[in-house]
C-alpha cells in the first residue's frame, strides 16, 4: 500500500480526529472535514499519516485529503490572504463594516457584501486584501471582487492581482 507523507501539526493546533471526521482547532479559528471513505487517517506523535484503501481512484483521492487538511492546518495557525490592486484614474475601494464599496468607472457604485469568516481590508484606496483561514473561500472571494472589472489587455485598467502580470495588446495603428 502506498503512504503519502504525512504531515506536521503546527504548535498551538488540536486535531481530534472521529472515524472519517476531522476537527481542527487552532488560534484563528476551528474547521471540520469528513474524509473520503477510501482514506484513512491517523495521528502518530505529532503528525497526521494517511493511507488509501484498495479501491480505485483512492490514491488520488488521498492526495486530495491531504493537501485540504494541510491548507486547514496553515488556516488555523496563519490564515490566508490574498492582496487585490485597482488600477485605473477613479478607481477607489473602502471597507466599511460588512460591505465592500467598489468605484470601478461604472454609472454606479459597486457593494460587494462580505461573506461570514472573512475580513476585508483596505490600506490605501487602491489596495485590498482579502484574509480568512479557509484557502478555498479567500480565493473566491478574490475572485469575486476582480470579476467586477478584470484587467483590460490594452492600458490594463481594472482589478488585478498583487504581482499579476497583465499581458499587453499593442492599440490599433492607422
Amino acid at each position: 500500500m502506498a503512504r503519502l507523507t504525512p504531515i506536521s501539526i503546527p504548535k498551538g493546533v488540536e486535531v481530534s480526529i472521529n472515524g472519517q471526521d476531522v476537527n481542527v482547532k487552532g488560534s484563528k479559528g476551528t474547521m471540520a472535514h469528513t474524509l473520503h471513505p477510501t482514506v484513512s487517517i491517523e495521528k502518530q506523535d505529532n503528525d497526521l499519516v494517511f493511507t488509501p484503501s484498495d479501491a480505485v481512484g483512492a490514491i488520488a483521492q488521498t492526495g486530495t485529503v491531504r493537501a485540504l487538511l494541510r491548507n486547514m492546518l496553515q488556516g488555523v495557525s496563519d490564515g490566508f490572504e490574498k492582496k487585490l490592486e485597482l488600477v485605473g484614474v477613479g478607481y477607489r475601494a473602502a471597507a466599511q463594516g460588512k460591505t465592500l464599496n467598489l468605484t470601478l468607472g461604472f454609472s454606479h457604485p459597486v457593494n460587494y457584501p462580505v461573506p461570514e469568516g472573512i475580513t476585508i481590508e483596505t490600506p490605501s484606496q487602491t489596495e485590498i486584501v482579502v484574509k480568512g483561514i479557509d484557502k478555498q473561500k479567500v480565493g473566491q472571494v478574490a475572485s469575486e471582487i476582480r470579476a467586477f472589472r478584470p484587467p483590460e489587455p490594452y492600458k490594463g485598467k481594472g482589478v488585478k492581482y498583487a504581482g499579476e502580470h497583465i499581458v499587453r495588446k499593442e492599440a490599433k495603428k492607422k
